[in-house]
């Protein structure tokens, strides 16, 4: 490219994209930096200061000031910027002191060229604002302007710069200026489905696209924002079926709307509308499209001004975002009194995309006498991520305050991660090792169970296990093939660690789930006894029930009650079922905590699940959950002891972390496990993903940050965001991170979970007047004055003698009666 050519597309690139600020807005902050330069260079009415005189905001491990010594360049406002660059060889960071908190506009120019053995157009980095990566493994090709705006609420704001490994990091000029509070509010609307998303205020915003529909491109020196704004001619699927009209002149602002800040006249004083020429037939819809990244939220702002029609209620048309039709039957006079060429926006944020490709399309109405739509200007802008990214997977880097440090920070980098891989493998080959043993090891053995006799030959009459009723748990193995059409493959609802388990129909018509041993497995004879034993002496309307099993034939089967809507889990991730609402999801998450609390406290001695997962949690037809698989489960305590000591085991994610360190089993284990499921119910995403970047691998981990940051609201599960009120919310989160305490004494009872639960519930549907602490026990009585009522009960007897009445279940007794005896000390 000759310099001619080159001061060309400099020009043109720059005019498109260069943003500084007119008179309109007078910004508290502002820093305008011209990188790797020792002079000043000025811009419209901004001078970009000398990096030397910015240094005092930077700190790096090594100076490089690159100049590119175009000098066969003529000299212009535009060029200079571009001739220079700063050249970051390990992390580095600029401070800015910033005055009033709110809103900023960071950008970042880039212009690679080749300095000495830097050849910038191979550069690859990172760049974060606080924590937020704005852009990740970056590399500028041409001429670029990136211009973020993000939400600053201490006294400073740290843009850092990371190179990839192996390269180098650059930029040739820096801007940090305040935005009006008015520009980003807080709320937008919701589509697919349609609700209300809030918390725009906090988001960190890329700037993807700014249109001008229908007009040529506006410069800074028409915007008060000092934005620039593009023609749309070049995202027109079908520019043959728009039209464009302007008047500018006409634009009107409404007391109390939109205002020049927003967007100005020259651009809602132009549009593309519908070219239906004279066919009042026509129906059809013009379409614009822009390319996105994948993975990420979206805030579309949509700018219309009726400057085509001749009177109120002329043109009807709608809406759609990604052919959702998220605006029908939009009159725009309506939104103005009557009013034409009156300026207004709409607010849109979207689901996270799956595609690279995002359409904008509008279109007739039904309702309208002509024919006809418009749109004056579009505004799409890149929301971080439940990671606070703007740019996928990054992780702040450590800053160097010298040469000397970087070494330090450069071997560590390398060395922890090295050997954590190292203890990795040695870890995964010894456990191979030992499974391997196992596998060759095992071999059925006939059981015993409670002294009975042992497993015998299908001539024996093998053991049988009878619980107060006297009532047979064994069945033959005949009836269980038959059940399960000789366990037809086609069968097959769900296979686990014990092995395969069948949907089956039983002579009587009782649909029933079969669970049979695989020889093969790591699960075995232990864990057979372990379930027969548990599930016969326990009877729970929120415990699967046991129906039988088998032992003939050297075969180890369980038969359980069926249920219907199969595991929690798959209604969460990984299958097409239908979403749960936020009530069913609590509702679940009460009836298995009624399930785990029963355990605890419903005999002599607790009795510890072991393995409390949302594949362990079933749903019968009506989506009422059981805890089920107690193969793991083991006997609490004795009451002079404060926990068993036994082998870890469990499932992974969902392991107690004081369990595994300490080897001692207690209540509190289960408590751990169950808030990871709470926090799987709120997400809707798997415990240990390894696919995910780094810091979101474990759900545990990655939910707590944000519930101390108080953000939860971030990484719930789409399908949730502006359904959950915020007092659930928070009652839930509370609840969540409670059971995640480190040490189990500082997490609370199943008997506590469950209040909160039930708590969290009832602040879902009901909006509690001059709401008490939440933390007190004393909230139930208010939410709940029955429990007054309840106060005759005689307090002596236990829970366990409570809940093991006669029907052996809590069905038919109202959950706020018993809490009335869960506060009681001797309840608990």
């Amino acid at each position: 490219m000759d310099s001619g050519d080159l001061r060309f597309s400099i020009r043109v690139v720059f005019a498109l994209c260069l943003v500084c600020f007119s008179v309109g807005f007078d910004p508290v902050d502002k820093y305008y930096v011209n990188c790797g330069s020792s002079n000043d260079v000025k811009v419209g009415n901004s001078i970009y200061v000398a990096d030397k005189s910015a240094s005092k905001f930077l700190t790096t491990p090594q100076d490089i000031l690159a100049d590119s010594n175009l000098n066969s360049i003529t000299p212009s406002e535009e060029s200079l910027l571009y001739r220079t660059a700063r050249i970051y060889t390990g992390p580095s960071k600029y401070t800015f002191s910033i005055s009033q908190n709110g809103r900023h506009w960071i950008r970042l120019y880039f212009y690679p060229f080749v300095y000495q053995n830097y050849d910038m157009r191979s550069a690859s980095f990172t760049v974060f604002a606080q924590k937020t990566a704005l852009v990740s493994d970056f590399t500028p090709k041409n001429v670029t302007v990136k211009e973020f705006s993000v939400n600053v609420m201490s006294g400073d704001l740290v843009i850092a710069f990371s190179p990839s490994s192996n390269s180098f990091a650059y930029i040739n000029a820096l801007e940090v200026v305040s935005v009006p509070d008015s520009l980003i509010v807080d709320h937008a609307s919701l589509f697919n489905p349609s609700g209300e998303f809030n918390g725009l205020v906090n988001q960190a915003l890329e700037t993807v696209a700014r249109v001008n529909m229908g007009g040529p491109f506006v410069s800074f020196s028409n915007d008060t924002l000092g934005r620039t704004w593009v023609s749309d001619r070049s995202f027109l699927l079908q520019p043959n079926l728009a039209t464009n009209e302007s008047k500018i002149s006409a634009v009107k602002y409404p007391q109390g709307g939109p205002t020049t800040d927003i967007a100005p006249p020259t651009v809602y004083g132009t549009c593309t509308m519908m070219n239906s020429g004279s066919d009042p037939n026509s129906n059809f819809n013009v379409t614009w499209v822009f390319s996105v990244d994948p993975g990420f939220q979206y805030l579309i702002r949509l700018h219309f001004c009726d400057i085509v029609s001749t009177a109120a209620n002329q043109l009807v048309f709608n809406v759609y975002i990604d052919s959702f039709l998220v605006s029908p039957d939009l009159e725009l006079s309506t939104k103005s009194g009557g009013q034409l060429a009156t300026a207004y926006y709409m607010d849109f944020v979207t689901t996270p995309f799956d595609k690279s490709k995002l359409g904008l399309s509008i279109g007739p109405s039904p309702r309208s006498a002509y024919p006809g739509a418009l749109l004056n200007g579009l505004e799409i802008m890149k929301m971080n991520n439940s990671r606070g990214s703007l740019a996928g997977a990054a992780i702040l880097p450590t800053f160097p305050g010298s040469k000397k440090n970087l070494g330090v920070i450069v071997g560590v980098s390398i060395g922890v991660p090295l050997a954590l891989v190292m203890i990795g493998i040695l870890f995964f080959m010894h456990r191979r090792r030992r499974q391997e043993r196992l596998r060759h090891s095992r071999t059925w053995v006939p059981i015993s169970i409670n002294g009975g006799t042992t497993m015998g030959s299908k001539y024996s009459t093998g053991t049988t296990i009878s619980v107060g009723s006297n009532m047979s748990y064994r069945i033959p193995f005949i009836a269980v093939q038959e059940a399960t059409n000789n366990f037809d493959e086609s069968w097959v609802i769900g296979i686990g660690g014990f092995g395969k388990v069948y949907k089956g129909i039983l002579n009587d018509g009782t649909k029933v789930a079969v669970k049979r041993g695989n020889p093969r497995s790591q699960q075995g004879l232990a864990e057979f006894r372990t379930e027969i034993e548990m599930l016969s002496q326990f009877r729970h309307r929120h415990l699967v029930s046991l129906i039988g099993y088998c032992d003939e034939k050297n075969e180890m089967i369980l038969v359980y009650e069926y249920m219907e809507n199969g595991t929690l889990k798959s209604h969460l991730y990984g299958s097409n079922l239908p979403n749960l609402s936020w009530k069913q999801r609590l509702e679940i998450c009460i009836g298995a905590a009624r399930g785990l609390h029963y355990l605890h406290t419903g005999d002599a001695k607790a009795v510890i699940h072991r393995d409390v997962k949302s594949a362990n949690i079933l749903l019968d037809e009506n989506l009422m959950a059981k805890v089920a698989d107690f193969g793991l489960s083991k006997t609490g305590p004795e009451l002079d002891q404060t926990h068993v000591s036994t082998a870890v085991k469990g499932s992974f994610g969902y392991l107690d972390p004081e369990y595994f360190r300490r080897q001692q089993l207690t209540e509190k284990s289960d408590v751990y496990s169950f808030g990871v499921v709470l926090f799987e119910v709120l997400c809707a995403r798997p415990v240990i993903d390894p696919s995910l970047p780094r810091e979101m691998v474990n759900l545990a981990e990655w939910a707590m940050k944000w519930q101390k940051k108080g953000q939860l609201d971030q990484i719930i599960d789409p399908n949730l965001v502006g359904k959950i009120k915020s007092d659930s919310l928070r009652k839930f989160g509370e609840t969540g991170e409670k059971c995640l305490a480190d040490f189990g004494v500082d997490r609370p009872s199943m008997g506590d979970v469950l209040w909160n639960l039930e708590y969290a519930l009832q602040l879902q549907e009901a909006t509690v007047h001059n709401d008490p602490e939440e933390n007190s026990t004393n909230v139930i009585g208010q939410l709940s004055p029955q429990v007054g009522d309840f106060n005759h009960v005689d307090a002596s007897p236990s829970v366990a003698q409570f809940e093991t009445s006669s029907v052996d279940d809590l069905s038919g007794v109202s959950m706020s009666r018993v809490f009335s005896q869960l506060v009681k000390s001797e309840g608990r």
